[in-house]
């Protein structure tokens, strides 16, 4: 997050905007309307990014429906991550398309794990969260914003930190009931050979 980026309501504003053609559904095997592979593909090439290799291509363009939903809600997130990054200020001086292309093959995959694709769009702390992270993932921060701003802002509003907060809270109290189960345990052991002693 080094060096300033577009303003942060021009992105969100983007992400409103989106197109039907990018929220059309990923083809899937033999469903959907919409090569992903192909659409990453010119994102890169407009962004003076790396070619995608078949392997790469290939992520993006699962032959089966097996994993549907998981994996049509991903591509589907690649879709609108694409659209964004396809903003005029990503494309200028085409120095981010290495970056771009490492975010879109495996930056989005916790993402799309907690939320619709959809909502990407619609909501507005996810759309939010999209441009941050997205900025974060090109070494940029929103305009008008220090790197620690935009650090706690990031951190502040990410669904994938949140659910990490949640699981962790959820170990704590585990743990804790562990441990008062395990005391009470043994203070009734403890009760127990006190009074066969008596």
């Amino acid at each position: 997050m080094d060096s300033e980026g577009p303003f942060l309501e021009t992105l969100t504003r983007r992400l409103a905007e989106c197109p039907a053609d990018f929220l059309a559904e990923p083809r899937v095997g033999v469903k959907g309307q919409v090569r992903v592979a192909a659409v990453v593909a010119d994102l890169l090439r407009d962004m003076g990014g790396p070619l995608l290799t078949p392997a790469q291509a290939a992520v993006f363009q699962p032959r089966s429906a097996q994993p549907a939903g998981g994996q049509r809600n991903w591509l589907a997130l690649v879709l609108v991550a694409a659209w964004l990054l396809g903003d005029p200020a990503f494309r200028q001086g085409q120095r981010f398309g290495t970056s771009a292309a490492a975010f879109l093959i495996d930056g989005l995959t916790e993402l799309a794990r907690l939320n619709p694709a959809g909502k990407f769009v619609s909501d507005p702390d996810r759309r939010e969260e999209l441009v941050r992270l997205s900025l974060s993932r090109l070494g940029l921060r929103p305009a008008g914003e220090t790197p620690a701003q935009a650090a706690d802002r990031l951190s502040t509003i990410s669904t994938t930190e949140r659910q990490r907060v949640l699981e962790a809270a959820r170990a704590a109290e585990a743990r804790a009931r562990a441990i008062r189960e395990a005391m009470a345990k043994k203070a009734a052991e403890e009760a127990a050979a006190q009074s066969s002693r008596e």
